[in-house]
């Protein structure tokens, strides 16, 4: 003999799947419900003591200052000062003339110094000296050179070259020694101070110009 078990309708499943659902929700709440206390919250009366209260304390009464009386100063006699006496006496004799202030002394002024004597410069100009002009290089001259030197001479008392410096170079070394050369021969009129012939410095300008 066979049974033949027949499935469940899908209304079947649906109402069976409701039902547990139910029961699991009921378990669920029950728990909640069991672990849930609710707090007693119990009432006590309020007790307060009343304590008494400080006494204030009294202010200081102040202690009336004891009166000084004041006795009355009497003034002392002022001392009683003698009267001089005054001696008068006659005099004959005139009352001394007021001096008379004597005249400052004038002292004579110093005498002027003497004057400077003038100074006068060296010369190297004069006719009668006949100091010779440098003569031409021949090199410079066939190369076109020309230019002007300025030297400066140091002349002696007794009016003779001592030493001969260039001042300015004529940018050729040939025209600046042929002027040295030559003007350190030359003859001077010798500076003077006064009458009294002294050394000085003259400067001696040359040019060198070739002819057209």
């Amino acid at each position: 003999m066979s049974y033949a078990l027949s499935r469940p309708s899908s209304s079947q499943r649906s109402s069976l799947l409701l039902i547990v659902v139910g029961l699991h929700v009921g378990i669920f709440l029950l728990v909640m419900a069991a672990k849930t206390v609710v707090p007693q919250i119990m009432e006590l009366p309020m007790v307060v003591d009343l304590l008494p209260a400080p006494p204030t304390p009294e202010p200081p009464q102040a202690k009336p200052l004891p009166v000084v009386k004041a006795q009355p100063v009497r003034p002392k006699p002022a001392p009683k000062m003698p009267t001089p006496l005054l001696e008068t006496t006659t005099s004959s004799e005139p009352a001394p003339a007021a001096p008379v202030a004597a005249p400052p002394e004038v002292k004579p002024a110093p005498p002027a110094p003497p004057a400077a004597p003038t100074v006068s410069q060296a010369r190297f100009d004069a006719d009668y000296l006949r100091n010779p002009a440098p003569p031409y290089p021949p090199l410079s001259r066939r190369m076109g050179e020309e230019g002007k030197v300025i030297l400066r001479v140091s002349v002696t008392p007794q009016g003779t070259a001592e030493a001969v410096e260039i001042r300015t170079s004529s940018g050729s070394p040939r025209l600046d020694e042929a002027a040295q050369k030559t003007v350190h021969n030359w003859r001077f009129i010798a500076a003077k101070r006064g009458d009294v012939a002294v050394q000085s410095w003259v400067l001696v300008p040359i040019i060198f110009k070739l002819e057209q």
